[in-house]
């Protein structure tokens, strides 16, 4: 069907977990679909054979690749359902560019201190500094969030969008890394409690303590022995 949307997704992923937050606050209707990332579907392959990962968004049959392209594909290519995710380029290009940028800085920072808390083991070369780091890229989105209801002033948009995913981490966080994420971040923690009372967000996110057994699954898996 030329309009069919089907989200090719795994459940605890925070990439397709912001696709579906979308979605829902687009109302758009669309059919998941997990995906096993042990034992990937031909069809999987055939939709994302670059990187191989989820999420992946099909319309009509079209592979859309990459969480934040999906965001952008999914505000532009249903535009009369309800507010913009991002300011138009026109009204608002600094705002736009803005959210992009600590988009990109959930992506690559925040991400990266996530891994390896789960990598390293307490006690270990590493584990110290990566726990620093952070506390350091929380406060630092703490910072950006400052007084403000959402990202983006009292609407939820973009950014809240991106980064509530990993709000069903914090407890990994504070269990991997021994620390408690409200301590150092109140007005985050406050953030991520708002953003749960809406119900694309409280539909979606995983429930911590499930967060968490896959946290210590990776480690056992993955991380360092």
């Amino acid at each position: 069907m030329a309009d069919e949307v089907v989200l090719l997704d795994f459940w605890v992923s925070p990439f397709g977990q912001r696709c579906r937050i979308a979605l829902a606050e687009k109302g758009v209707e669309y059919e998941y679909s997990e995906q096993s990332l042990a034992d990937k579907s031909d069809l999987f392959l055939r939709s994302n054979p670059v990187h191989k990962k989820v999420p992946v968004l099909l319309h009509g049959g079209r592979p859309v690749c990459e969480s934040l392209a999906i965001l952008e594909y999914i505000d532009e290519a249903w535009p009369e359902k309800a507010p913009p995710l991002l300011p138009a380029a026109a009204d608002d290009p600094y705002g736009r560019a803005r959210a992009r940028f600590w988009a990109d800085y959930v992506d690559k920072r925040l991400f990266d201190c996530q891994t390896r808390l789960w990598k390293l083991r307490a006690g270990e070369d590493g584990h110290e500094q990566a726990k620093r780091d952070m506390v350091d890229a929380l406060r630092a989105l703490e910072a950006e969030l400052g007084d403000r209801v959402y990202f983006g002033g009292e609407a939820f948009g973009y950014l809240d969008v991106v980064l509530v995913p990993f709000a069903a981490w914090f407890h990994a966080y504070e269990r991997l890394g021994g620390f408690a994420v409200a301590e150092h971040c109140p007005r985050l923690v406050a953030w991520a409690e708002r953003c749960k009372e809406r119900d694309s967000v409280a539909a979606t996110l995983s429930d911590p303590g499930k967060v968490y057994e896959f946290a210590l699954y990776l480690k056992d898996k993955f991380g360092a022995k």
